[in-house]
């Protein structure tokens, strides 16, 4: 409110200007009410959850940015022993391409997962993760709704996966290493290690935009974003 008075200075006289400073230091000193404080925090969170999730659905969102998702240790010992296969000399790029576009295509559609959640996120803590951590809280949302996020979010990525072949290319890639003697038999399941990874590289970006809300004024793009997160500017 103070930005938009700045430019009428020359056209206010100086008791109306007084007036309009007056009125902004009062909403600035407004007691927030629980209610308010909760839903600036679902607020930011949904901004950040939003942001997040088109970030990383686009195209190389995970594959090509810090969040890529890498093969687990021991899928790393499978693709070793099959460069030598043929049909399989390239396998772990194949497949590492295929579970991180899985995933791109994952955080576009769980994107109403995740915003279901936020709204049900209760106001009792609402003050205490505001005037808390600076991933406060993200990791309010983690703790209290990443089983049930992990259940819903899947079958979403079971679904993104076989859109891109990967479950089939990798049960065959897991069989033929099978078949190779005297190795430890493997386990061709990849979809619950994705989710992890996938969902991980979600919370880690909404992390990054809640930090970016509570530092950034600018990042405050409405004004009840801009009210609660004052209040914690003033602690």
């Amino acid at each position: 409110m103070l930005v938009c008075i700045i430019p009428l200075l020359t056209a206010c006289d100086q008791a109306t200007l007084q007036k309009a400073l007056e009125t902004a230091t009062d909403l600035l000193d407004t007691p927030l009410t629980q209610e308010q404080i909760g839903n600036g925090l679902k607020e930011a969170l949904e901004v950040g959850v939003s942001k997040g999730s088109d970030l990383l659905s686009q195209k190389d969102g995970y594959y090509k940015s810090a969040y890529k998702i890498l093969l687990p240790p021991e899928a790393q010992k499978i693709t070793a022993k099959l460069q030598n296969i043929p049909g399989f000399s390239k396998v772990e790029d194949v497949i590492l391409e295929k579970i991180n576009r899985g995933a791109e295509d994952a955080a576009k559609q769980a994107k109403p997962i995740f915003v279901d959640a936020i709204k049900a996120m209760s106001f009792r803590d609402a003050t205490q993760i505001l005037m808390g951590d600076k991933n406060a809280a993200t990791s309010y949302l983690h703790t209290n709704t990443n089983t049930k996020l992990q259940a819903a979010f899947n079958p979403v990525i079971v679904e993104s996966l076989d859109k891109f072949e990967a479950r089939k290319y990798w049960s065959d890639a897991v069989n033929a290493y099978n078949k190779i003697p005297f190795v430890q038999k493997a386990n061709p399941n990849l979809e619950e290690y994705v989710t992890n990874q996938a969902l991980t590289g979600l919370f880690s970006m909404v992390e990054k935009k809640e930090l970016d809300i509570r530092e950034n004024v600018t990042a405050r793009t409405s004004d009840l974003l801009k009210k609660v997160f004052a209040k914690q500017d003033g602690q």
